[in-house]
């Protein structure tokens, strides 16, 4: 379609031409690409509250009881990082972000649990305005589901559009659509590539792949319970990773026969085969060795299906999220624990954090300077400047101790 079989190129190709083109390029990219003809790109008020008539009330619950744990943790959360630092002249203030846009894949599958986890803690860091992207179906109509939980997490407005084009549309603004500060959500590898190429316009929350499960199991854990879970994780789509390590072989040997029955009446069950391809169930020595190899794989999700989980979480660095507990499934996380189920994948573990209040604020710095602070510090401030070559800084500060 671009010319191209580099991913890459064709995403350069997507960004500038929305870049250039604005709302023209961007519903004419959604043409071309998702076959959909937009009449317009905003959703309407009515159509969001419409919605709700068609949607199962059971689902509208649901989506409920998630938002309200969701919100609750973050609040939390919030009231424990949101301290503004005073001392000696010095001051750190807290301020959100001013616009945030969230996007919402669709694909294979449509993720009204995905727009919660991303835009309510935004919204609980008081985040001025929270715009949502997200592919439309045929007909240019959002999936409803979509449109009750943007209503439920408070989202500001809704627009249409998906892959490359909507991450560009809301890095750069278009006649419609506002251009925002930060960018957060999951997709291909399309959204991802955009996500990295526009990221120094704006921020951006991480360049997430393929999800990702390591499940520790001793022999008290359930065969079925496993399987469930690798099939849970395998699912999502065919580059997830669904890993589990065990001090069992009779365990492994379980499990493997389980997975295999319960896939076979698993309505998505040729992804998650593809999936189940490049999985693995090890087997090591104990449950130290277990912990080591988790600290070293990093996953997004760590699942602890041990009868001494309790004694192990302290020992694990490097995690997304550690679900533990004797009936423990990353599903409960997945929805409705709390916490965002926005994670760091493919080992950025190691060094990144789950989706937080944190992601959407950030700190000023206020230095205060009176004739005592320049009477301490300038002399110093001087003589580090001419060290470093830049006269003008060091003069900048003489002129003013004289």
């Amino acid at each position: 379609m671009f010319g191209t079989d580099d991913p890459e190129q064709a995403v350069r190709q997507i960004v500038d031409e929305v870049k250039q083109g604005g709302d023209a390029a961007l519903i004419d990219l959604t043409l071309r690409i998702d076959g959909v003809r937009l009449a317009s790109l905003e959703v309407s008020n009515q159509e969001i509250a419409g919605a709700y008539r068609e949607v199962d009330r059971e689902l509208v619950d649901a989506l409920k009881l998630a938002a309200e744990r969701i919100r609750s943790f973050h609040l939390a959360q919030k009231k424990c990082i949101w301290h503004e630092l005073a001392e000696e002249g010095l001051r750190q203030m807290i301020r959100p972000l001013g616009r945030v846009g969230v996007y919402v894949p669709g694909g294979t599958a449509s993720y009204p649990s995905t727009l919660l986890m991303t835009a309510i803690p935004a919204k609980v860091a008081g985040v001025g305005e929270v715009i949502l992207m997200t592919p439309p179906k045929q007909g240019g109509v959002v999936p409803p589901a979509i449109l009750v939980a943007a209503d439920i997490a408070g989202v500001d407005r809704v627009f249409c559009g998906g892959g490359a084009q909507a991450i560009a549309a809301l890095a750069f603004g278009t006649e419609s659509v506002p251009g925002v500060d930060k960018v957060c959500g999951p997709g291909n590898i399309f959204v991802t590539l955009a996500k990295k190429l526009v990221y120094g316009v704006v921020d951006i929350d991480g360049l997430m792949g393929p999800s990702e499960v390591l499940i520790i199991a001793d022999d008290t854990a359930s065969p079925e319970y496993c399987a469930a879970d690798l099939l849970a994780q395998a699912e999502h789509d065919s580059l997830a990773a669904a890993i589990l390590v065990t001090t069992s072989r009779q365990l492994a040997e379980q499990i493997n026969q389980e997975v295999a029955r319960q896939l076979e009446s698993l309505p998505r069950r040729e992804i998650a085969a593809e999936s189940l391809g490049h999985g693995i169930i090890a087997l090591v020595s104990n449950l130290d060795e277990a912990i080591d190899l988790a600290n070293l794989y990093a996953p997004e999700h760590l699942c602890l299906m041990m009868g001494n989980a309790a004694d192990y979480i302290d020992k694990i660095a490097n995690a997304g999220c550690i679900i533990a507990g004797r009936e423990a499934t990353v599903v409960l996380g997945d929805y409705v624990a709390g916490p965002s189920h926005t994670l760091p994948t493919g080992g950025t573990a190691r060094f990144s954090s789950p989706l937080n209040v944190s992601d959407f604020i950030k700190f000023i710095n206020v230095v205060t300077v009176d004739g005592a602070s320049l009477k301490r510090l300038g002399p110093a401030a001087s003589i580090i400047a001419r060290a470093e070559g830049l006269d003008a800084h060091a003069r900048a500060v003489d002129k003013r101790l004289k």
